[in-house]
């Protein structure tokens, strides 16, 4: 997932990606001309341009994280996305990735319910 203009933290996203390696509907995307990743065409997380991994799950759920403190509501020009929240960078890398991967795979699997059967 390399990218000439290197975003903050891209590296933490690739090692998030590669833990989708064996998911036949999973591939990497884009999101506001930011590296993703899609299931079933729909993007779930993404990199954010400030290096934070922003990740689509229930609102519920997302105000779980944002009242814990571990997360912030994703605002778009006037618009606080309900289901949309970002996760920065901490100091220690491994604690990020692998509260990265964990909620990566939470919105992974959000997403993918949302899908129409075919």
């Amino acid at each position: 997932m390399s990218d000439r203009r290197e975003a903050p933290d891209r590296d933490l996203l690739d090692q998030v990606a590669e833990s989708f390696t064996g998911e036949r509907d999973v591939a990497v995307g884009t999101m506001f001309r930011s590296p993703g990743l899609r299931v079933g065409g729909k993007i779930f997380a993404f990199l954010g341009h400030h290096g934070q991994l922003i990740v689509k799950l229930p609102s519920d759920r997302a105000d779980e994280f944002v009242e814990a403190g571990t997360a912030e509501k994703v605002v778009m020009g006037k618009r606080t996305m309900r289901e949309w929240i970002a996760f920065p960078a901490r100091e220690d890398r491994a604690a990020t990735l692998t509260l990265w991967r964990n909620v990566a795979q939470e919105a992974h699997q959000y997403v993918g319910s949302l899908r129409q059967p075919s």
